[in-house]
């Protein structure tokens, strides 16, 4: 069945505009869920750990934070002379350079303030935007709710009204131009960490295999280019498996790759030329760039590569494992490792492209070769995990088309595999790898794309330091022009280069982009037509308890994107049909800007219009790191809810000498609201005091509990609340052993005629593509097949 609808300019959900009777109706009966959320507040240890568990998680980080950062000793220099070396004071100039680079951006910025920016240990890109969604109305789709607050998981900050932080969110909140701004530059970010998903495997993999070429002189290019292509292939059809079943290998192989770099840079400093150290005087990086050596700076950039994933990996471990990891072992091994090579390089010029392999000392060769073929794998493994995190984080927020995303591990959220996006990945990385042929050109286009998603990061850093952290402003003005004055001089550098390669990062973040800002762009305008097309509460009471149709035995779950009010779906589904279920229950599946939402606090029920209608409304509440699995059986969680609000409303009703709904007309008028009200607050009370935390993974309510101390709070109420309280659980039940059937929206939307030719092409060719082959929501709910219902509709935006 499908409808055609022409859609006026969007209402806003929270406008109070045009208030009436209908409103006031709507209000009094399909009331936001503040009672019900402020129930399942609860709070959660801090979590501790003893320097032995900081030690052993230090260690652990190695195999997935630092491979990238780790690797990048093997083609550093030849990317920075390709052409060879002029003079050897070049080489000592280089070095300060990546001195200073290594020590601005990854230690300063990165490890001691960026990484403190994490939402409850989530980094990356989105982890600061959804920071930013708490502490100020900036999410462009407009499904926010006061419920949503008072999960323990959003934490935010009350501002001052004359507060500098209170001025920067009415800024930003001011016109949809800047909030969208905001989203541009996370997409922005986003797509460049993909492009870094793709360029990571196929430099590391390529610089770490052609060292065999170093040992067999005669040896074919093309042979380099196969072994390789091998190797990706190898690495991305293990994915599946995920790291944590590997993992154990990731950690030892990077700590012996560090060790071993920054054993063979102090030999070579001790063997070949131990002045290369005076590089530590900034001086020479003033005498490098006026021997012109500015134009060398794309290569010397890929020093800190790596930087970024070093804070969107960031979810497994605490924050001062991982810096512990990086100021006692990774610095200083980087360290010895380049300024070892900038001493063999002086001594042996013409050795410059092979800089790495030939300052191996001869009788470790070959296990270096092995062990840097290892830490390669490991550094496009955890750039890889970090893509497809980033893109469940995009999806999750309505950012990106709807795939399969898999868990790989039980005991780590973070650890998906997304099927889809792996094998475009491997296609392209081997593309990538064959089509260049060379490190050169590759690194060319790996340096576009790191040096822009830190300008992304320093400039979603600055508004986390005016409304999160609330900093004074002159540190904030420290921060950005210290990080501004290195990224830009970097992304100068690389825009020289974008037609050796530079242009490979920029096309794919093109395509990736109008990919997930045109499915954004549909997703808002579906959720704005359905939300200026939903039904008044006054058009249902209308219909009488029976909704002027037959009520089945049977329970319908009608699926909606709209956490209050009846969706247009409903009416035109039972104009159509002659007949709905006993039980009508509206199930909104809501992503917050948080990156968990616990299991105890996911569900949110509510009654809407009087008893004898027996219709509710569910809101099943996800993080962007939560995902729906097969094993979660959301259907059996959702009836547990539902019957626990049902005793806990009767318990409350029987203290109410009288509520009861009266209807005139079209307003209804409910008696006791304020005795009701009373009730509800005393039942919070009880059921906030219950709750208990365990164990150090968050906490676990008893809901049983609190349910008891309930029912002995209210013992002395009488006997017809719980009468009245079983035969309505007796009745659900009944109606779900009679059967449960999911009723879906299969919304579409078109542009109108007079629509501008942009907007067409994006709503009725590329939107309505990604939907055809993206997955259908029956998938991702798993729905049965034979419980499945789908009511389709046409709206004209």
């Amino acid at each position: 069945m499908e409808t055609t609808n022409s859609v006026p300019p969007p209402i806003d959900e929270e406008s109070t505009e045009n208030r009436g009777s209908m409103w006031d109706l709507d209000q009094k009966l399909d009331q936001p869920m503040e009672e019900e959320a402020g129930r399942l507040k609860n709070m959660y240890r801090e979590k501790k750990f003893s320097s032995l568990l900081v030690f052993r998680l230090a260690f652990q980080s190695l195999g997935v934070v630092y491979g990238d950062l780790g690797t990048s000793p093997l083609y550093v220099f030849y990317n920075t002379f390709p052409d060879g070396i002029k003079e050897s004071e070049d080489v000592i100039g280089a070095l300060s350079l990546i001195i200073y680079s290594l020590t601005l951006i990854p230690l300063i910025k990165y490890v001691f303030v960026v990484l403190r920016a994490n939402d409850n240990g989530q980094g990356g890109t989105f982890a600061l935007y959804s920071l930013l969604c708490r502490h100020a109305k900036v999410n462009t789709i407009p499904n926010q709710h006061r419920t949503d607050e008072q999960l323990t998981t959003y934490s935010r900050h009350i501002f001052h009204e004359k507060s500098f932080a209170a001025k920067t969110k009415r800024w930003l909140e001011a016109t949809a131009l800047r909030r969208n701004l905001l989203l541009i530059l996370v997409l922005v970010g986003t797509c460049m960490v993909i492009g870094d998903g793709i360029l990571t495997p196929a430099i590391s993999v390529l610089s770490a295999v052609g060292g065999i070429k170093v040992d067999h002189p005669k040896m074919s290019g093309d042979v380099v280019i196969v072994v390789s292509a091998v190797v990706l292939v190898g690495l991305f059809s293990m994915q599946h498996y995920g790291t944590d079943r590997v993992g154990w290998l990731f950690a030892p192989i990077v700590l012996l790759w560090f060790l071993l770099i920054g054993g063979i840079g102090a030999f070579n400093i001790w063997k070949y030329d131990s002045s290369v150290l005076k590089a530590f005087s900034p001086v020479y990086i003033y005498r490098y760039f006026r021997r012109g050596g500015w134009r060398t700076l794309g290569g010397i950039m890929l020093s800190i590569t790596g930087t970024e994933a070093l804070f969107a990996d960031l979810a497994h471990f605490p924050v001062s494992a991982v810096q512990l990891a990086f100021t006692m072992l990774v610095f200083p091994c980087l360290l010895l490792a380049y300024t070892g090579q900038a001493a063999y390089i002086i001594k042996n010029q013409d050795h410059v492209i092979d800089a790495f392999y030939r300052s191996i000392p001869q009788s470790i060769y070959w296990p270096v070769f092995i062990i840097a073929t290892g830490a390669a794998i490991v550094a496009s493994q955890a750039t890889i995990s970090a893509t497809f995190s980033i893109i469940k984080q995009a999806l999750a927020l309505g950012c990106f088309p709807r795939v399969k995303v898999v868990h790989t591990s039980k005991k780590f959220l973070g650890q998906i595999y997304i099927p889809d996006i792996n094998w475009i990945l491997m296609l392209m990385c081997i593309a990538v790898t064959a089509g260049f042929r060379n490190q050169s050109q590759i690194g060319n286009a790996y340096g576009t794309a790191v040096v822009t998603v830190m300008l992304v990061t320093t400039f979603l850093m600055i508004l986390v330091m005016l409304l999160v952290w609330r900093s004074h402003w002159i540190l904030v003005v420290i921060f950005t022009v210290l990080s501004l004055i290195v990224e830009c001089t970097y992304f100068s550098a690389v825009l020289l280069k974008i037609d050796q390669g530079g242009w490979v990062p920029l096309v794919i973040a093109v395509v990736f982009f109008i990919i997930m800002y045109v499915w954004h762009y549909g997703t808002v305008k579906r959720y704005e037509v359905e939300l200026h097309s939903k039904v008044s509460m006054a058009w249902i009471l209308g219909l009488g308890p029976s909704l002027g149709l037959v009520r089945v035995p049977g329970i319908g779950l009608v699926y909606t994107e709209l956490a209050s009010g009846v969706p247009h779906i409903f009416s035109h589904f039972i104009t159509n049909l002659p007949a709905i279920h006993s039980v009508v229950i509206f199930v909104c599946v809501k992503y917050l800007p948080v990156y968990t939402v616990p299991q105890e606090e996911r569900f949110l029920v509510k009654r809407i219009g009087p008893k004898e209608f027996h219709m509710f409304r569910c809101v099943a509440r996800y993080g962007y790191k939560d995902l729906h699995k097969k094993d979660d059986d959301f259907e059996k969680k959702l009836f547990e809810n539902l019957f626990l609000f049902v005793r806990l409303e009767s318990m409350m009703e029987g203290c109410s000498d009288s509520d009861e709904y009266s209807l005139y007309g079209q307003q209804t008028v409910r008696s006791g609201d304020s005795q009701l009200t009373e009730n509800r607050n005393m039942i919070s009370l009880n059921v906030d005091s219950t709750m208990t935390s365990s164990g150090d993974d968050g906490i676990i309510p008893a809901q049983a509990s609190a349910l008891i101390a309930a029912s002995n709070f209210f013992s002395s109420a009488g006997q017809t609340s719980h009468q009245s309280e079983l035969d309505e659980m007796e009745y659900l039940k009944s109606c779900r052993d009679a059967g449960v059937v999911h009723i879906l929206g299969n919304t579409i939307v078109r542009a109108r005629r007079d629509s501008k030719f942009l907007k067409k092409i994006s709503i009725d060719y590329i939107y309505a593509f990604l939907k055809r082959v993206c997955r259908e929501n029956s998938v991702i709910f798993h729905v049965p097949h034979e419980s499945l219902l789908n009511v389709g509709q046409i709206f004209y935006v």
